[in-house]
């Protein structure tokens, strides 16, 4: 069994009809869920409320600043606006976004429950969200707020942070590289959006790994960068739990970038992963194609399940 940690209210943050980033993505998940041989192998749970998580906030301002904070829910209040012109605020979006960080929070509890992996289906997405900045359609860092509320949890001295969206996850290493509890590694399309996560980026205690990879490549290119670098820098840092930053945008047919992957590829990204660890919390990060979005999400879920 694996849970997946979703809510409607995720569809309540919106983007525009046109926008990349929008509900439609998790409604296409869903359904391809439900639909999938395993479906009943799957235990759908909602997220905690926010308000029914006290320390919710003190995590939040460990990534994020106080003003920032206040400014998007400013946003929020007044009806919606825009952070940049890519990451839109609609009045329910910081409710929406704080839920998002609370299903996070509520997939390392379970991870840590029953030292097996999560899925945690929700949005907005996190990984571009710099301490005092949104951006990039991402509103809270919710990969990095987890990292740090996993540290606060009995047992727990390092967690990493994978990211193999095709877009490097700006957000989460400005955050994260300072903590030499936490190790961030990213692979993603260089040159792309937002333009960093070189590879001489080794973080403040060589707890950085970027894999910048060239438009055009494929799982050729990948395996072996799985193989003779992100699995060796992850068992070498000896993770007691790994949160994998899950965006399936670098997907042949995925509009928004120019790598070559295909939907069974991410069951074998998964594998390398569960070759290091079964604590695993896999979040939704970006993916724009409904149909490869769908089929990769339950690639990976079902090779956690056999």
């Amino acid at each position: 069994m694996l849970p997946v940690i979703y809510s409607e209210e995720f569809l309540d943050h919106k983007t525009g009809k046109y926008h990349p980033e929008n509900p439609e993505r998790l409604k296409a998940i869903v359904n391809a869920l439900k639909e999938a041989t395993f479906a009943e192998k799957i235990v759908w749970r909602s997220p905690t409320p926010a308000s029914e998580k006290p320390l919710l906030m003190s995590f939040l301002v460990q990534a994020h600043t106080p003003n920032y904070i206040k400014k998007l829910w400013e946003i929020a209040s007044s009806g919606g606006g825009y952070l940049d012109g890519d990451t839109p605020v609609s009045p329910r979006s910081y409710d929406v976004a704080l839920l998002a960080v609370s299903a996070w929070l509520d997939g390392v509890d379970a991870v840590l429950a029953t030292a097996n992996p999560a899925f945690v289906l929700a949005r907005p997405p996190g990984h571009h969200a710099e301490s005092d900045a949104g951006m990039g359609f991402c509103l809270f860092s919710n990969a990095a707020i987890a990292a740090f509320y996993a540290l606060e949890q009995p047992g727990i001295n390092r967690v990493a942070v994978l990211d193999w969206d095709v877009h490097h996850g700006n957000g989460t290493q400005a955050i994260v590289e300072t903590n030499a509890q936490i190790a961030y590694c990213s692979l993603h399309q260089y040159p792309c959006y937002p333009g960093t996560g070189k590879a001489t980026e080794r973080g403040f205690h060589n707890n950085v790994l970027n894999l910048p990879i060239p438009p055009g490549s494929d799982i050729t290119v990948y395996q072996p960068l799985w193989e003779n670098k992100v699995v060796p820098f992850l068992a070498n840092f000896q993770p007691d739990l790994l949160i994998v930053s899950a965006g399936y945008d670098a997907n042949a047919d995925d509009p928004l970038a120019s790598i070559n992957l295909q939907p069974e590829d991410y069951a074998l990204f998964t594998e390398y992963c569960l070759g290091l660890t079964r604590k695993i919390i896999f979040g939704l990060e970006g993916g724009y194609d409904f149909s490869t979005l769908s089929q990769s999400v339950l690639a990976t879920i079902e090779r956690c399940l056999f």
